[in-house]
């Protein structure tokens, strides 16, 4: 490996919290907390690997943020209550005691609920059918059920369990940061996409409304957990049910986007594409990555999205990218950074580890 790596490995500074370097954990959903939600000592070692293995910010997967509607999964962990949130105290020790930024990514899903368990008790911002069919691998079946409209008593309350949930995050189970899940087709995602938002009110209708929902969760979430605290948003275009999903107004919805959650302050935008580097739109252009720094320039840009491969990591700090987010190749090698850093050859990846981790032998939580 030939190539200069000294840029990952790069400290940068995030709202007055020193990152360590610039390769991050991305999300993954992972399925192993109890049935009510609350970690699991897998997860401590789950997460304490990629820490210890070098990458400077660790993320989670998904946790749900109220005990209404936002669980998508069974066995997703949640922040809901104090039980909930004391049990990620070991995860976020661990994640910690090796010098990474622990980030608690909330989330609701919306309609995009998976599992026999949730029939009936789906809502999203219109009675609209979702694309696609529920995720078999992590207990799915069939098609969605079609939601209900979510009623404005129910956003607010959506938008309070954020908050709450945030509080939680910070105070009792000691993370560093917030990311608030605004991608990949869940609730507020689904208030963005404009086949799935057929609202005539306030929050439907053009994309400054579209927005709206993440934004305002955004500004609780922020007034929950004060200045100081690292929040984030993560944007994409494509969805867990709709991969090939792009803006309309292209580059003008990215203008608004991004312009939008730089005026609230969000001090991080993590993107997400099926391959980062590539332009964002079908014609030639930019990347969203390249298109978040543009216009939310004071923000640290995420990039997630194929980044696995160490040249295209280094290029994406060229194309806007602050930190890159890395995901499947985690799952293969939760040392990368060490991998990297030392050159040192990667592991082959293995696709069956993107099923449920519910699915995977201790013996593989080992490095």
């Amino acid at each position: 490996m030939d190539i200069d790596t000294s840029a990952l490995f790069a400290p940068t500074v995030i709202n007055g919290h020193t990152v360590k370097n610039r390769l991050s954990v991305a999300p993954m959903t992972r399925i192993t907390a109890t049935e009510d939600g609350r970690a699991t000592e897998t997860m401590t070692r789950y997460y304490e690997r990629f820490a210890r293995g070098g990458f400077g910010t660790v993320i989670t997967e998904g946790i749900y943020t109220d005990q209404a509607f936002s669980q998508g999964y069974v066995h997703q962990p949640g922040l809901t209550d104090e039980a909930q949130a004391n049990a990620w105290k070991p995860v976020v020790r661990a994640i910690k005691a090796h010098g990474a930024l622990a980030i608690a990514q909330l989330m609701h899903a919306g309609a995009l609920r998976q599992g026999n368990r949730f029939r009936g008790t789906t809502v999203g911002p219109s009675p609209v059918q979702p694309k696609g069919e529920q995720m078999a691998f992590y207990h799915g079946k069939d098609r969605y059920v079609l939601p209900a409209e979510i009623t404005e008593a129910q956003i607010a309350d959506a938008i309070d369990g954020f908050a709450a949930s945030a509080g939680r995050a910070i105070e009792v189970a000691g993370f560093d940061a917030v990311e608030i899940h605004g991608a990949n087709g869940y609730l507020l995602d689904q208030f963005l996409t404009d086949y799935a938002n057929a609202r005539a009110d306030r929050w439907g209708g053009a994309t400054g409304n579209r927005v709206r929902l993440i934004l305002e969760t955004f500004k609780a979430v922020r007034a929950r957990v004060g200045v100081k605290v690292p929040v984030g948003v993560r944007i994409s275009q494509g969805k867990v049910n709709d991969h090939d999903h792009k803006w309309a107004d292209t580059e003008r919805d990215a203008e608004i986007i991004f312009g939008s959650l730089a005026e609230a302050g969000a001090d991080f935008i993590h993107v997400t594409e099926h391959e980062a580097w590539k332009p964002a739109f079908p014609e030639s252009g930019p990347s969203l990555m390249r298109l978040a720094k543009r216009y939310a320039p004071k923000a640290a840009v995420f990039a997630n999205g194929g980044l696995h491969d160490v040249e295209r990591a280094v290029a994406a700090l060229d194309d806007g990218a602050d930190i890159v987010t890395i995901g499947r190749g985690a799952l293969a090698n939760p040392d990368l950074a060490r991998r990297w850093s030392d050159r040192s050859v990667l592991k082959d990846f293995d696709p069956s580890i993107l099923g449920p981790f519910a699915d995977i032998k201790d013996s593989e939580l080992a490095m």
